[in-house]
């Protein structure tokens, strides 16, 4: 018998059960410290990338108010979008800052006006190949709203990845089974996206694959892969002088026993 075989069943009987988990959700306190800013390009995207600014508000008491930038192509379900993202950043301890209420696209400039209101210490958006179309265009509008910011305006920039992995992400944050299971009940919230495709069930599995990509691609060709168990690659610079300069002098594996506060 392939002694394999337990251990894949295991893997696919537990995926399979948990499709009948029902969650009500609830509420944790959140951050009072310096902003950090969640600019999302669909409800979800907050959860799904969300392992940092979890750790930074747990660990390092910053304040996380995710931005929905949409609420995704179909307008008779924007409305609920809104309803089932409030209650994922209720359960996460995250602000929600709508800057539409017609919850409309934003824009540039509204994203700029969001920057200027908060002066987050950290923000974060797709990286500029993530694949979907309305992640890229967030990425540029985001972009773009930098670029506008007055003299002196700095900040983390953090670029995240989902539908395409990035080449060169810097920074490898590992989660806890605690940490990660709240981003998975955080996830499940977004019932209506759920409902069609369970991919909350596969964050755990996807945060897996991470350790083995971000093993080499953080680490270099040929490099021992850290013991972590689930992970989040991301690529961190900052933004000073009105440009993208990085920070950290080489790629970073940051624990689930290390403050997030060395990425500050």
């Amino acid at each position: 018998m392939n002694p394999f075989l337990p251990f894949v069943e295991t893997l696919r009987s537990a995926t399979r059960n948990a499709r009948g988990i029902a969650f009500a959700g609830g509420s944790q306190p959140g951050g009072q410290g310096p902003a950090v800013l969640l600019f999302s390009p669909h409800p979800d995207d907050e959860c799904i990338t969300g392992l940092l600014p979890l750790r930074l508000m747990r660990e390092c008491g910053y304040r996380i108010i995710n931005v929905p930038v949409t609420f995704g192509s179909d307008t008779a379900r924007r409305q609920a979008r809104l309803a089932e993202l409030r209650a994922a950043c209720n359960w996460l301890g995250w602000e929600t800052h709508v800057a539409d209420e017609t919850l409309a696209p934003l824009d540039a400039p509204r994203i700029g006006a969001a920057l200027l209101r908060f002066q987050p210490a950290f923000i974060f958006l797709p990286h500029a190949l993530d694949w979907n179309s309305t992640h890229l265009r967030v990425h540029q509008s985001v972009m773009e709203a930098l670029a506008s910011m007055p003299p002196g305006f700095s900040c983390r920039v953090v670029e995240t990845e989902f539908w395409g992995a990035m080449d060169d992400p810097n920074v490898m944050v590992e989660g806890d089974a605690a940490t990660i299971a709240d981003l998975v009940a955080a996830t499940a919230l977004h019932t209506g996206e759920v409902a069609r495709n369970p991919y909350h069930l596969h964050l755990p599995a996807w945060m897996q694959d991470n350790v083995r990509r971000g093993t080499e691609r953080i680490g270099g060709q040929g490099s021992a892969s850290p013991s972590f168990d689930f992970a989040t690659l991301y690529r961190i610079r900052s933004w000073e002088n009105a440009a993208l300069i990085p920070f950290l002098p080489s790629g970073v594996f940051l624990p689930a026993n290390a403050s997030p506060s060395v990425l500050a």
